[in-house]
């Protein structure tokens, strides 16, 4: 198959920066080489800035976004554990799937799609859950909530409830603070506004959440004990091998990260706030309505409703074969009646924003 050369402009993943696909090509190094591991502790330490922390356990999964949900509800429910769930889209639905899986007892708080999580309603649905889990950015929706508010409102009243927050579309394209916000664990994925390709889980664990653990999870490749041991060193000061790390996808990050930090984060969410503004402008201009709601949407993932009189999955089409440009269906039972534009990562320029809106204007015919 003839190779082609996408502009990636849907909900992930995102065209990476420059420096991630060079580093990608840079010689190989061994997972225990002295200087990978110079490579691997810079991009933790890197991370921590990114993730708003000083936890020690943050540190690269091996595994897409989606991994990073698995370990958290691996390594801190037990079966019977009451977990609340805001489901306001379709990665709060996953929550609760995974959480089942490893035996809690679920307590979905369901909002519409497209809405943030509201704060009150979560609190109400237990008075003393192991863990509370709520989407930052929800992919599905383009929507933000809260969770500063959130955290805030679990600290309040106290207790060992746990906060587990899904930061996969929101990590380096908006503010994410954790400890400030008393995130006890949170995960992102490299494809989206992190501007690497996908395959790696940036993971953030409290020492609150780790000294409520599960020592022994029923998992031994998620096993975050096991990982640390590797990551940062066993208490017996040497590191234990784990499995062979993805050492190119994480000199990509550390290549990633080192380009977000040189621009300076705040410079780097007003990019991403800029790109976002543009293209909301420009849709609504072309007469599209946009679907998240208004004072809540995402900078970074605009989701749009697709007109009635039009074929949604006629119009990806014609994008990608006309302009090589790709962007994303709805989720759910919206997934032919919403389109989901990002704008992450090196995408996050405001000639992407005019780019899509001008091949939009041609394909509609407005």
């Amino acid at each position: 198959m003839t190779l082609v050369d996408r502009v990636l402009l849907g909900p992930g993943p995102s065209n990476p920066y420059p420096e991630a696909t060079a580093a990608l090509a840079a010689p190989l190094l061994g997972h225990l080489d002295p200087v990978f591991l110079g490579i691997l502790d810079e991009t933790c330490e890197r991370l921590r800035t990114v993730w708003g922390t000083d936890n020690r356990r943050t540190l690269p999964l091996s595994g897409t976004g989606s991994i990073g949900m698995e370990a958290a509800f691996a390594n801190t429910v037990r079966a019977g554990d009451p977990v609340v769930v805001a489901v306001n889209g379709l990665f709060g639905e996953r929550m609760c799937e995974v959480a089942g899986r490893y035996g809690a007892t679920v307590i979905r708080v369901d909002h519409e799609w497209g809405d943030p999580v509201d704060v009150e309603r979560v609190l109400a649905a237990h008075p003393a859950p192991r863990l509370v889990g709520a989407v930052h950015a929800e992919t599905s929706t383009g929507v933000r909530s809260d969770l500063a508010a959130l955290g805030a409102a679990l600290r309040e009243r106290g207790g060992d409830t746990l906060l587990l927050a899904d930061c996969v579309t929101s990590l380096a394209g908006i503010e994410v603070a954790v400890d400030d916000w008393g995130v006890d664990l949170a995960y992102s994925g490299t494809q989206k506004c992190l501007g690497v390709a996908p395959g790696l889980a940036p993971f953030t664990m409290s020492e609150r959440a780790w000294e409520r653990r599960v020592e022994h999870p029923p998992t031994w490749y998620l096993d975050l004990g096991l990982i640390g041991d590797y990551v940062s060193g066993s208490a017996g000061g040497g590191r234990t091998y784990h499995h062979t790390a993805p050492v190119a996808m994480i000199a990509s990050l550390h290549a990633a990260l080192g380009r977000v930090l040189a621009e300076g984060l705040p410079s780097v969410f007003e990019r991403h706030a800029a790109a976002g503004r543009r293209l909301q402008e420009g849709l609504v201009e072309l007469g599209l309505d946009l679907f998240a709601a208004e004072g809540h949407r995402l900078p970074e993932l605009t989701t749009v409703r697709v007109p009635a009189d039009v074929d949604s999955a006629q119009v990806r089409r014609r994008l990608l074969d006309e302009y090589g440009i790709e962007i994303g269906a709805g989720a759910g039972k919206y997934a032919s009646t919403v389109w989901r534009i990002g704008l992450m990562g090196h995408n996050a320029r405001l000639d992407r924003a005019e780019l899509v809106l001008a091949a939009l204007r041609r394909v509609l015919g407005r």
